[in-house]
């Protein structure tokens, strides 16, 4: 595949497109709709709940917590998920002002 010219595009479409990448991954959204119903942080039931191995959730999680949609906290020996509420809203308007300045004016 060739190389990524990024360098041609604004910083907030190469944003868009990393986050649209790290979310185009069906089970990177399911790990984020459990995350984001529970009350506290989560610790180790995603393995039960997603069905996946652990090692491919650490790496799910590791993809979503690149784009600061996760934040962690190390209780022993075990690494606490929880939605970063700031990161969440922001990407959340990012994606409403992207959406909503789409012209539909084509044939």
């Amino acid at each position: 595949m060739g190389v990524t010219k990024t360098h041609m595009f604004t910083s907030s479409q190469n944003e868009l497109a990393q986050v649209a990448k790290v979310l185009a991954h069906p089970a990177r959204i399911a790990i984020l709709d459990y995350i984001s119903k529970q009350q506290g942080c989560i610790c180790n039931d995603l393995v039960d709940v997603i069905g996946l191995a652990q090692p491919t959730i650490s790496q799910h999680l590791n993809e979503i917590k690149k784009i600061g949609l996760l934040k962690g906290t190390f209780e022993g020996k075990n690494l606490c998920y929880g939605i970063n509420e700031e990161r969440w809203e922001e990407l959340q308007q990012s994606f409403q002002v992207f959406f909503s300045n789409i012209n539909f004016n084509c044939c």
